[in-house]
């Protein structure tokens, strides 16, 4: 009898342990949600994907750092930033785009110590994002991860946590942190990050930031550091100077991602070998301003995709090809 009795109170501990499970059954990600994405290219084929991370379209308020998931006019504004920039991506891969509350441009007006809560909430969503497309939605497909500004940030961020595992870290074609700065100290931490030495190097970072050849210093670069770079017309990593006629086309987008203006050979470029920035030489702080209120005169920040729009676009299709070639050997 006893024995009958021990068995039903474990029988029914079991259940109750199993019911408790069920309660505390982590929620289903907002990635889940199609809404939750500006691009869910979940309908086609191609030969890769792009995970594209937004650059910086939200202001911010006095009491707000973070933009909300529910703001409508903020997201017209994410989704028109991104097609700007998509047609440099997307054309043999599908493409994937989540919002998230991305910090806003208040908060890079914060001494750096407190910017970190912010962009760690910024990051926890595309962390979220990146998870379940992986888990839902990749199925083995190479990836280009791409972004600008806070976008390439967050690419970054991405590279150092989640492709720190080789079946993740072997299905990176390239990585397109435009706007962004990487140091030879982070590739040292981070030993399976690798910086482009080439046009058609795969799982490397690809990263510039132009500026005026009179700027010492930017909130991209400040005064005394140095960033590693690489020169998106001749794809050198030293200063070997591109000339202008290099330039495949410069083109200006609109929202809804058309090429409203297309400038061939607009300028050349070098890289500064002291701060490793792209110095851009042919055009001038008055005819191409710095807009936002944190970047100065001389700083280039908005247009590093614009500039070299024709050469990123036909880098993307090389390094893909080079990828697949790799992949068939």
């Amino acid at each position: 009898m006893k024995q009958k009795i021990s068995a039903l109170f474990l029988s029914l501990m079991l259940a109750f342990t199993l019911v408790g499970c069920a309660a505390v059954k982590e929620p289903l990600s907002v990635y889940a949600q199609a809404e939750n994405w500006a691009y869910l290219e979940t309908d086609r084929t191609a030969d890769a994907d792009v995970f594209f991370i937004c650059p910086t379209v939200y202001g911010g308020k006095e009491d707000s750092f973070n933009m909300r998931m529910d703001d409508e006019a903020a997201k017209g504004d994410f989704l028109g930033a991104t097609n700007m920039e998509k047609g440099i991506y997307d054309q043999n891969a599908r493409f994937f785009a989540p919002y998230y509350r991305q910090a806003g441009l208040n908060v890079y007006q914060l001494p750096p110590e407190e910017r970190t809560e912010y962009l760690s909430i910024a990051y926890e969503d595309v962390k979220d994002a990146f998870t379940y497309y992986l888990e839902h939605y990749n199925n083995g497909q190479p990836i280009i991860l791409a972004g600008f500004s806070q976008g390439g940030d967050m690419s970054i961020r991405l590279l150092k946590d989640c492709f720190a595992k080789e079946e993740v870290n072997d299905l990176l074609v390239a990585c397109y942190a435009i706007g962004w700065s990487i140091s030879e100290e982070e590739l040292d931490e981070y030993p399976h990050l690798r910086f482009a030495s080439g046009e058609d190097d795969t799982g490397v970072i690809i990263s510039f930031n132009s500026e005026a050849e009179t700027v010492t210093d930017s909130l991209m670069i400040p005064a005394g550091t140095r960033t590693l770079a690489i020169n998106p017309l001749n794809w050198k990593t030293d200063g070997t100077p591109a000339g202008k006629e290099e330039n495949l086309g410069a083109c200006f987008t609109d929202y809804s991602g058309n090429i409203v203006t297309e400038i061939p050979q607009l300028t050349g470029a070098y890289i500064d070998p002291q701060r490793g920035a792209l110095k851009v030489p042919d055009v001038t702080p008055e005819d191409y301003p710095p807009v936002l209120p944190i970047f100065s005169d001389g700083i280039y920040h908005l247009y590093d995709y614009q500039f070299f729009y024709r050469n990123l676009q036909e880098n993307v299709e090389v390094r893909l090809d080079a990828y697949l070639e790799n992949q068939a050997s």
